[in-house]
Parts: C-alpha cells; structure tokens; sequence
C-alpha cells in the first residue's frame, strides 16, 4: 500500500466514524424498560417509606460509617484527606468529620470518603465485591448540607444508594469480572451508589437520574492495582475519595441544568457494551424496592480487613469455651478461602495481616481498634514470639464457598490439647448481624477517643433517632472536634 492509498484509507475511515457518529445523534436509542425502572425508582426514592428494618439497618450503617471518617482521620489517609479539604476549603459549605474543616460540598465528599476508608473499619457488600458506605454516606451527607435535606431524606437518599451501586457490579459479575478484567469493583459499586444518593439528595427527577447514571458511568473508574497499595492512600481514595467526589459533581452538576445521554444502559457504546458485553441488564432491576441491598451488607465486629474477621470470631469462640494463655499455645492453624489468604498473608499493615492479628488476640484475648493500627508492636519480641506460631492455611474448599468468609480455626495447646473452631457466618454478616448495642459498642469505641464520651454519645442518639432531624447540618458540631 501506498502512502497516499493509507492517507485515502484513513481519510474513508474518519468520514465514516463522522456518519456514524452523526446517525447515532440524530436518531438517539429509545429508552430502554430497564433505564425508566431504575430511574423512576431513583427519583421516587426520597418520598417512599421504608419497612422498620431496613430503616434500622441504614442507622446501623450511618453510625458505622461516621465512626470510621472520625476515627480514619488520625490515620495516614484520613491526615491526607484533611490535608487537601484544607487547602482547598473553597465555600464554606459541608462538613469535613474529625475536624473544625468547612469546605464545598464536592472537596467534603472526597475527604470524608477517604476518611472512612482510612482503613479496614468501613462496611462491606460480599456479593457485589464492594464496600457501599465508605463514598454513600459521604455522598449523601455533602449533598445533604448543600441542600439541607431533613433526616429521614438522608436515610432514604443513603439506603437507594446501597440498592444501585451494589446492583451495577453485581450485573457486571462480581469477583470474577474483577479478576478477569483487573478493574476495581469497589470504586465502580461505590461510584454508581454515590451518585445515586446523591441525586436523591439533590431532589432530581426521574430524566435527570438517567443523566446521573449517564455521568456515573462515564467516571467509573479503578484498577485492581490497589491491592499493591502498602499505604492504604491510594485505596482509600479508590474505594471511596473518588466514587464520593464523582456522584456529588455529577448530582450538582444535573441540579444546575446539565444533560446528558438518554440511556447508558443500552443503544451504541452503552456502558455494560464497554465494561461487560455478557452483562444481562435485568439485574441492576431485580428485585428493586423488595430487596434492600443495605441488610445484606456487612458491618465488621473487628476493624481488621474482611479476611480476617472469621478466624478473630473462632478464635474468640475457642477462648471462651477453653480459656488458656498464650505461652500455653504450640501452635494455631488458620484455613481461609485461598483468595482470601492472597490478600492478607503477612502483609506490612497490622491490620491487614493474619499472623499478627491472631497473635494479638492470643495475647489480648480480643483485637482493639488500637492495637488493630499499632504498627510499632508488630516488631514487639512478645508478638513475634507469639505471630510464629501461626500458620496460615489457604484452603480451595473454603474458596469454593466464597464469597462467604468462612475458616476453621485449630489450636494446639502445648499439652496435646486440639480445640477446633468452624465459622460459617461471620458475626457482622447477614447470615449473623451485630445488634445496635454491638454497633453502638463499636461506634463508641472509635470515635469517643477524638470526641469526647458526651459528643460521641450525643452523635449515636442522634443519628438513632434520623427520622426526626430537620435538617442534616445538625449533624455537623457532633461529627467535628477543634
């Protein structure tokens, strides 16, 4: 071929991309059912009443996920974060939490996001692989003040937030998806479930959450790369800074009169065309309105990374049952799901490492928040000693099980003793929820040490009792600290 034949060729080709670009704007896709379901159920979402518990399960995770921003924020991400809400305090317009930091409604979602995922203390939703709450209730909460919607709108905007995200990945294929294609699934999730609450917040009608979907899409975003991230930073910004930021500057931006395209669920270059081809569209759909994703999502009993809840809770169990020391243990044998084990063999961050946190428990007889972030003690002789009698077993039985965190847990006292412990539903779990008085045990766990024991009991009786809050900003004396 000839230079001038390739000039030809490409000019034929950009002529023809023009046409067709041209032809997709002047005959746009009809909506699709799946689009106007969504939608109108978006938009209604913030006038319909709730069954009681779902309710009390959006105040379980309201309370859960402040706790986290409050406590994530003397921690290196949550410093980061405060950093930047500083530096770029803008209009003085939402609430930064564990702070005094006022700032625009977007630079708050971002901050508050990574500040609730400084670490492994945020909610998760296994099914989906996402971690909702960390950039849902940042999302809302920004919005909320910059509208200053009443309690019980937060609640609702918060709970539609958890019903979409989760969806989207579900329909993408979960863990899977995450695997084959190295994207993020937790920054997806939590990018479509940010903008949708959000949206509820901003009060957009049912045409404007196809544009917030639309804009959803076009900023999902998230390379499965974070696993390399010994940080935590960039994590923290992926899972939640980011998905918060995105749905709060889509919502304002729609509010303010933007447009968008009709339907990114479906018609050419649609979003599950770019990120799941296979992806059956029903799903985002099933079920909408009958089941709320926010009961099946988790609340971690221990502020220690998903893996290594169930091996805590055996290794609790065994305690109780047949108290001993830890100078009495030979030795502790751990099976997880070989996936789960990847994640959290010997890693640097306490929090994040099997061995040391089995090892503190043996010695502590339970795993603080303190010493789940104690980084120093991970070279204490004491724990050495005792982190080199664990073993961590990845076992394919239990990975077949996943997504339920599943372990079996066996110590071997130095007199032959075997005790043996099975856990099939991680305490936190659906399968086995914390009650309000664990949560608010946790809640004031984490934040009385930065608030004060009268300012954090003052923050969990009111976000129990949402429903009768007149405006969201009422929350913002009881989230801060000088």
């Amino acid at each position: 071929m000839t230079r001038r034949d390739a000039l030809k060729q490409a000019g034929a080709f950009i002529t023809a991309a023009g046409f067709r670009a041209e032809a997709f704007a002047a005959e746009p896709a009809p909506v699709s059912q799946v689009m106007t379901m969504l939608s109108t159920y978006m938009s209604g979402a913030a006038g319909r009443a709730l069954p009681d518990n779902v309710v009390e399960a959006a105040k379980h995770h309201i309370l859960d996920t402040f706790a986290a921003m409050i406590s994530g924020a003397d921690l290196p991400p949550g410093r980061v974060a405060l950093q930047f809400a500083r530096a770029h305090a803008g209009e003085k317009v939402a609430t930064v939490a564990g702070s005094d930091v006022l700032c625009g409604a977007i630079e708050a979602a971002l901050a508050n996001g990574m500040l609730a995922h400084s670490d492994e203390t945020d909610d998760s939703h296994a099914p989906s692989q996402s971690h909702p709450g960390c950039a849902v209730v940042p999302a809302a909460l920004a919005a909320g003040e910059q509208f200053g919607i009443d309690g019980n709108r937060f609640l609702r905007a918060v709970t539609l937030g958890y019903d979409v995200g989760p969806r989207v990945t579900l329909t993408l294929g979960g863990l899977p998806w995450q695997m084959e294609t190295h994207r993020s699934s937790h920054s997806i999730a939590e990018d479509f479930g940010a903008a949708a609450a959000a949206g509820s917040a901003a009060s957009l009608d049912a045409h404007q959450m196809r544009w917030v979907l639309d804009y959803a899409a076009q900023q999902a975003a998230g390379i499965a790369a974070w696993e390399r991230d010994t940080e935590h930073v960039e994590k923290s910004l992926v899972f939640a800074g980011m998905p918060a930021r995105n749905g709060v500057t889509a919502a304002l931006l729609i509010q303010l009169g933007a447009s968008g395209v009709e339907d990114i669920l479906s018609g050419p270059d649609n979003f599950l065309m770019a990120f799941a081809p296979k992806a059956d569209p029903a799903k985002l759909i099933d079920k909408l309105g009958e089941r709320y994703e926010i009961t099946r999502t988790n609340i971690k009993k221990w502020t220690v990374g998903s893996p290594i809840q169930a091996p805590l809770d055996a290794l609790q169990s065994i305690l109780r049952k047949h108290p001993f020391e830890a100078d009495q243990v030979r030795k502790v044998m751990v099976r997880v799901a070989t996936s789960e084990a990847n994640t959290v063999n010997n890693r640097e961050m306490p929090d994040i490492c099997l061995q040391h946190m089995v090892a503190v428990m043996l010695m502590d007889k339970t795993a603080s928040f303190q010493a789940a972030h104690d980084k120093p003690r991970m070279q204490d002789p004491a724990v050495l000693r005792q982190r080199a009698k664990v073993q961590l077993i990845p076992d394919e039985e239990l990975e077949r099980l996943y997504p339920k965190r599943e372990t079996i847990v066996e110590v071997t006292l130095n007199d032959g003793t075997a005790l043996t412990e099975r856990v099939e539903a991680v305490r936190g779990t659906s399968d086995n929820p914390m009650t309000r008085d664990e949560v608010v045990a946790k809640c004031r766990e984490l934040t009385a040490p930065a608030l004060g024991a009268a300012k954090s009991a003052k923050l969990i009786e009111s976000v129990l009792s949402i429903e009768s809050m007149k405006n969201v900003r009422e929350l913002r004396p009881l989230l801060q600290r000088s």
